[in-house]
């Protein structure tokens, strides 16, 4: 049994979505379950229409409510070619439309804007199991409303999910397919909600650990994984294989790569994760499990648009909560750090998000000299780089040659080597670490 799951880019078109049906047409029969996310775009739309509602302009919602429904009635036509399906389907989306127009008559509140945010994952599954039956497979609907659930600490309901799964496909009786919503869920006051962070990834990995899947299918319209920028060195393949942790690692550096907490259910299943790209054979696929690959660089990835900041002072040499007091500055800003190296004297972070940086630069300043560097890169190499694997830590160092590196972050974990560079430079270490990992 597969979980086989469709992002937005997947079903962005009515071409997509009629490549992403004959894929799903493939993995009939076995009880596999298919998870469809929002058209590309909708989900934002839908939000806009939520936020024109917050600010008292229902006239502003409506007319994106009314380009929103034109937009599926267009994808409606390109779709089908059955008059009487698309009269049955045209109907039943202008009913759902004008639910989304009423709740622009009443007092708005964060319950209605998720109720219209979780209509873009609703629509689509409508059309697409509406599509596969017109493919001529019995497809049926599993809604992610009756067994996805979060419970009041905004967790996955893992128990509640299970027992509510298995249920749902008992009374669903036999299908080739059976079809459900990403993203979406009910919490613990029977709300509508939704799963936040990595959405119908998210959705498809607990489903697949739930019901101890084979094997977990997330599919998009890019190729998963590189073994490094295949934008700098055009000869880059695919990665065929990775390990959890090191999927994990990846995933700040790559938007391909799944947010690593869509990986946990499925590593503590071991069901393994399949990447792959509806415009390629399975061939270009990247499998996450976990197997691992010992003493081999797998991947280096690289993130642009970086800002170093140092924080030097005498007075953090044996200061009792100086690092603890540093944090929270960008705690109260709500800004990430990357990166994080201390000496006796001072500490140097990193953050991707300059949106409220002087700001955090003049608290910082209570604590000791600040200085930044803008238009950074960290680079990141990842696979088994365990302290015992003598060699791969000097041979990335040497690779790198006379080029100055501001700092290194090693030893969180044993699969990450972390370097941060000047932009400027960026072409040329992917192009070193490149000769010295990837070409043999």
């Amino acid at each position: 049994m597969k979980v086989v799951k469709f992002g937005s880019s997947a079903v962005a078109t009515a071409e997509k979505i009629m490549a992403s049906a004959k894929i799903a047409a493939a993995h009939k029969g076995e009880n596999n379950i298919i998870v469809v996310s929002s058209i590309k775009g909708t989900t934002s739309c839908l939000m806009e229409i939520a936020d024109y509602l917050y600010k008292k302009n229902p006239d502003g919602a409506k007319e994106m409510i009314n380009a929103l429904e034109q937009k599926y009635m267009r994808l409606v036509s390109e779709l089908f070619t059955d008059k009487q399906q698309i009269e049955t389907i045209v109907k039943e989306l202008s009913a759902r439309f004008d639910e989304i127009r009423k709740l622009s008559q009443d007092i708005f509140t964060l319950f209605e804007e998720k109720r219209i945010v979780a209509q873009g994952e609703l629509l689509v599954s409508y059309i697409f199991t509406e599509y596969l039956k017109g493919m001529g497979l019995n497809v049926k609907n599993l809604p992610a409303l009756n067994f996805m659930r979060i419970d009041k600490n905004e967790e996955p309901d893992v128990v509640f999910i299970k027992k509510s799964l298995e249920s749902q496909l008992e009374t669903a009786g036999h299908a080739d397919l059976y079809i459900t919503e990403g993203f979406i869920c009910r919490n613990a006051y029977n709300e509508i909600d939704n799963l936040k962070k990595g959405g119908s990834d998210y959705t498809a990995a607990l489903i697949g650990s739930a019901l101890h899947a084979d094997e977990i299918q997330i599919w998009s319209d890019k190729t998963a994984i590189y073994r490094i920028d295949n934008s700098i060195i055009k000869e880059a393949r695919p990665v065929e294989k990775l390990n959890f942790d090191e999927a994990a690692e990846l995933a700040y550096f790559s938007a391909k790569a799944l947010h690593p907490i869509c990986l946990t259910p499925a590593k503590l299943e071991n069901v393994p994760v399949k990447l792959l790209n509806i415009n390629q054979s399975e061939d270009n696929a990247t499998l996450i499990s976990t197997a691992f690959s010992s003493n081999k660089v797998e991947v280096v990835a690289a993130k642009d648009g970086i800002t170093s900041i140092r924080i030097k002072s005498s007075r953090m040499l044996f200061a009792h909560g100086f690092l603890r007091r540093v944090f929270e500055v960008f705690e109260q800003y709500k800004t990430s750090i990357d990166m994080i190296t201390t000496s006796e004297v001072g500490v140097s972070v990193t953050i991707d998000n300059e949106k409220n940086l002087e700001d955090i630069l003049d608290d910082l300043k209570k604590f000791g000299t600040v200085s930044t560097n803008r238009n950074m890169t960290i680079i990141c190499v990842v696979g088994d780089l365990t302290d015992q694997n003598k060699g791969i830590q000097s041979r990335v160092i040497a690779a790198l040659g006379t080029l100055p590196i501001s700092m290194i972050s090693y030893g969180a974990s044993g699969n990450n080597i972390s370097i941060l560079i000047h932009s400027d430079d960026k072409e040329e270490a992917l192009k070193a670490l490149n000769n010295e990992f990837f070409v043999k």
